[in-house]
């Protein structure tokens, strides 16, 4: 197993008054020539929107592009006719395949928006743009969560990549173990909260970790944490 850590104080930033942008790997006007991207994942924001504020509309080509609110809500339309506003407990994905345009605003008038926006490139070019959302029920403790799969499977939204994206609420003093999906395959394990264990290596809150050369990876939890993983190709 190879891991290389990023954490959550060497990450990219964008500050524009109404929005604190944390970048996993290059974006904006943040460019770091040794975290360009994992495989096929290319784009890990951490955002906080102030209220009412958002992104107007703008385009993308060719890619996965995830949103998953963290704490209020999202209010999105895309050129497509996908439109709606997604919830903390909700997950979005929009594929921007032979271009869309969208806007994403902040729902609330009074509260701030918290979300991770996540972009991975696609196994194939020129897909027609679509849009889904999700609802998910709260997980049973120390037990993987689907979002996002190649199937759909198990009430997770469809993406069109080899990618799995999982979260896990585990508690103090637990292990659990994810199982990826066979060669070729790398996991990017991505701390919400708390405090965990990755091959040996502390995580801490905002702190992400790419491990390649893996069969499976265990993350113990050294507090209360909540863990997404994104499992990707990496080549």
């Amino acid at each position: 197993m190879q891991t290389v850590l990023h954490t959550s104080a060497s990450r990219g930033l964008t500050a524009a008054g109404w929005l604190v942008g944390r970048h996993s790997f290059s974006f904006n006007q943040w460019y770091n020539p040794e975290r360009v991207q994992f495989g096929a994942l290319r784009v890990l924001n951490d955002d906080l929107i102030t209220a009412g504020q958002g992104f107007p509309p703008h385009q993308h080509e060719n890619m996965e592009i995830v949103t998953i609110p963290l704490k209020g809500a999202v209010a999105h339309e895309d050129s497509s006719g996908g439109k709606g506003i997604v919830s903390a407990g909700e997950v979005q994905i929009m594929s921007a395949g032979t271009g869309v345009t969208h806007s994403e605003f902040n729902a609330s008038a009074t509260e701030f928006l918290e979300l991770l926006q996540i972009w991975v490139l696609p196994a194939q070019q020129g897909l027609p743009p679509r849009y889904d959302e999700q609802k998910f029920e709260p997980a049973t403790p120390n037990t993987w969560q689907l979002l996002v799969s190649p199937d759909a499977e198990a009430g997770s939204l469809k993406i069109f990549q080899q990618a799995w994206f999982a979260r896990v609420y585990i508690t103090p003093d637990t292990q659990v173990v994810y199982n990826l999906h066979g060669q070729g395959q790398g996991l990017y394990v991505f701390v919400i909260e708390g405090r965990v264990d990755v091959a040996g290596q502390l995580l801490v809150r905002r702190d992400g970790l790419e491990v390649r050369d893996a069969t499976s990876v265990e993350i113990a939890a050294l507090a209360d944490a909540s863990v997404l993983i994104i499992e990707v190709p990496l080549r």
